[in-house]
């Protein structure tokens, strides 16, 4: 029998409109809300992203990080 998935956490996040909107078309795409579709990323996280193109996109996005936060 399949483990339940229980969602106990419920961290307080602050996330820009472009993420929140970019996180509610993928869960909605998937056919789960905002935390089962968070569950499922983070619990997939090693088979699910391309390290070198994470790590090549969060340089950029650290680049960015001040103008974007003005």
């Amino acid at each position: 029998m399949p483990k339940r998935l229980r969602l106990t956490r419920r961290p307080n996040i602050a996330m820009s409109e472009d993420g929140y909107r970019k996180l509610r078309a993928l869960a909605v795409e998937a056919g789960l809300d905002d935390g089962e579709f968070l569950s499922f990323l983070f619990e997939n996280w090693g088979s699910v992203i391309n390290e070198e193109k994470l790590v090549a996109r969060l340089r950029l996005f650290n680049a960015e990080l001040e103008d974007r936060k003005s």
